[in-house]
């Protein structure tokens, strides 16, 4: 997975044609007064909604690299949510008005990504989501996390960080204020989540302001930052730290423990929620992009989940291990020799194996993207209560690279057989290839360059984990093991994410299914679990996507025969950027049938 940002008008879908080739656009018809209108008018909506998307979601512009916002929060007052989703309104109907029949082919792409993004954003208004605005995952608790995107090259940057621990207490009080009326309203996240967030509070609440996570980035400068403004600048972070932020996070911690957590819900389904069951209709439809029902879902799970059981027993069986596939399991788990003794190897490790990855790339690809890409650990923060890794994407100018994030949290969990799958998922040919790619897209507006669809970047990231095979990278068992595991994992999700929120499953239902079918470690596991428990629908995107590019993967090489190259065909999924799988279907097809039209060109293997 990729480490979630507040992303606006960048999450979106379609439901189009495939891209136009550059030689159909270049061949388009003479420009009417018609299309030159709506043309121009399109383009200025997108501008306009990308440029109040980054000053409505300052935290969102920092991620992409916009430091023109790195002095503030989100304004999360009732009148500024109220705004924002009026915003969405106007510019749903804004875009309505424009006649999309006389654009060209690759402006009604972009319109039809566009629509499909307000109304999803105007639909799902009447859910309220913005009443939980704290998880065990993130929130309010880890606010400094930004602090692993921003520049700090001049001392502007530490003002302007500055400007923003200023501003902490209001987003803590209008958080506060949220979560309140969520509580009134019965619009809460389920207790057994919430209570982790109470020990992850604890690491705001520090005597010495030097220790604060907030103060981290005081702790060095870069040249740029004269040596006299230094002091200067590290006893106002002090101040402001002691004076302002300790004691606002005081008055939340007690408000969250004493008032907050005792209101929460006591059920894990987001059946529970308020209209729970139309919500989790709706976030099962937009995760996947399908129309595929909960129970239709939760069959597909099961028979993944037997498939990939079938596999490990062959596994198990050439690996010479006599017992049951429980038993395997287990062994897994527990034997010394699949762990890292300490958080110091565990990460050379990780930034070895991807170093061993990155010159077999290209065995599957022609096209490698530029930006580059590097390992770093989780932060220590979040570490116990977060998944085993996830990508962040580089800045969108191309200033900060992608960046792997390895959780180091208690290495003797984190086997050595999994990291091959979750590298090759998370880093390269997965996330950052899918991200990079996607920024690399030639004239397109904003929103699609960085744009995110779950089915289809986590599908790829899942069938990421498969090339390895055509990489050559499972000559270990175990390795191949690792894969099944991972892959089963997606399955598993299948199974529990629907049982737990539409079949009413308990959270130890869900736990002892996933433990009875994966060798993911306990501690794992019930990280994923609570993950599903607070991301209803979002977990079922992986392996529905990845079942997608592989059905049109052996699509292409059944039609194709020799002429099938392996190369050309991922590309081809890339070169879309993201997209819904019903458009991504469309794309391939219209591929396959340009490549059975250049009969007279040299055949592939």
């Amino acid at each position: 997975m990729f480490r979630p940002v507040l992303l606006a008008a960048a999450i979106a879908a379609c439901l189009a044609a495939p891209l136009p080739s550059a030689a159909a656009q270049d061949a388009r018809a003479a420009e009417t007064p018609a299309r030159n209108a709506a043309t121009e008018a399109l383009h200025r909506l997108f501008e306009e909604e990308w440029e109040r998307s980054m000053r409505e979601n300052p935290e969102e512009a920092s991620w992409r690299g916009d430091k023109r916002y790195n002095d503030r929060w989100s304004d999360l007052s009732p009148a500024a949510i109220q705004a924002r989703m009026e915003g969405d309104r106007k510019a749903l109907q804004r875009l309505r008005a424009i006649d999309r029949s006389v654009l060209s082919e690759s402006d009604k792409l972009h319109y039809d990504v566009f629509a499909w993004d307000l109304e999803k954003a105007v639909e799902r208004q009447k859910f309220r989501e913005y009443l939980r605005p704290v998880s065990q995952r993130g929130g309010i608790q880890n606010a400094e996390e930004i602090t692993e995107v921003l520049p700090f090259a001049t001392a502007k940057d530490y003002r302007d960080w500055l400007a923003r621990m200023r501003a902490l207490p209001t987003l803590i009080e209008q958080t506060t204020a949220l979560l309140r009326e969520g509580a009134a309203t019965g619009n809460t996240p389920p207790r057994v989540l919430m209570q982790r967030v109470t020990g992850q509070l604890q690491a705001q609440l520090v005597d010495d302001p030097a220790k604060s996570p907030f103060y981290k980035p005081f702790a060095k400068f870069p040249d740029a930052v004269p040596p006299a403004e230094r002091a200067a600048l590290q006893a106002e972070a002090q101040q402001v730290i002691r004076e302002r932020i300790v004691p606002a996070y005081r008055r939340f911690a007690a408000f969250f423990a004493d008032d907050y957590l005792p209101r929460t819900r006591e059920s894990i389904a987001a059946a529970d929620l308020p209209d729970g069951k139309a919500y989790y209709d709706f976030v099962a439809r937009y995760f996947t992009t399908t129309d595929l029902s909960a129970d239709e879902i939760h069959q597909i799970g099961l028979k993944e989940v037997a498939r990939i059981r079938a596999e490990m027993e062959k596994v198990k069986a050439e690996v010479g291990f006599r017992g049951t596939l429980q038993q395997f399991f287990e062994h897994l788990r527990t034997d010394p020799k699949f762990f890292y003794k300490t958080p110091e190897e565990l990460l050379t490790a990780y930034r070895a194996l991807s170093k061993r990855i990155d010159p077999e790339l290209v065995k599957v690809f022609k096209t490698i993207p530029r930006l580059p890409y590097g390992v770093r650990p989780i932060p220590d923060n979040i570490a116990p209560d977060t998944t085993t890794a996830y990508y962040q994407p580089g800045a969108v100018d191309g200033s900060r690279a992608g960046y792997y994030y390895v959780n180091l949290y208690k290495p003797e969990v984190r086997p050595k057989w999994e990291m091959m799958a979750l590298s090759l998922h998370e880093a390269v040919p997965g996330h950052h290839f899918q991200f990079a790619r996607g920024m690399e897209l030639p004239d397109v507006p904003m929103f699609r360059r960085v744009g995110y669809f779950v089915a289809y970047g986590e599908g790829w990231g899942l069938y990421a984990e498969r090339l390895g095979y055509d990489m050559g990278l499972y000559d270990d068992p175990y390795d191949r093991m690792g894969q099944l595991a991972y892959d089963m994992w997606r399955a598993v999700r299948l199974v529990v994410d629907t049982g737990m929120h539409s079949k009413g499953w308990s959270r130890d239902r869900a736990i002892e299914f996933f433990m009875d079918n994966s060798p993911k470690t306990r501690q794992d596991v019930v990280n994923e679990i609570d993950r599903y428990i607070g991301w209803p629908g979002q977990a079922l995107a992986y392996k529905i996507g990845q079942l997608k590019i592989s059905e049109l993967r052996e699509k292409a090489h059944r039609e194709l025969g020799d002429r099938f190259d392996l190369r050309e065909f991922n590309d081809a999924v890339l070169e879309t950027g993201s997209v819904p799988l019903q458009a991504l279907e469309k794309h391939i097809d219209a591929w396959i049938e340009g490549k059975r039209g250049n009969r007279a060109g040299p055949a592939r293997g």
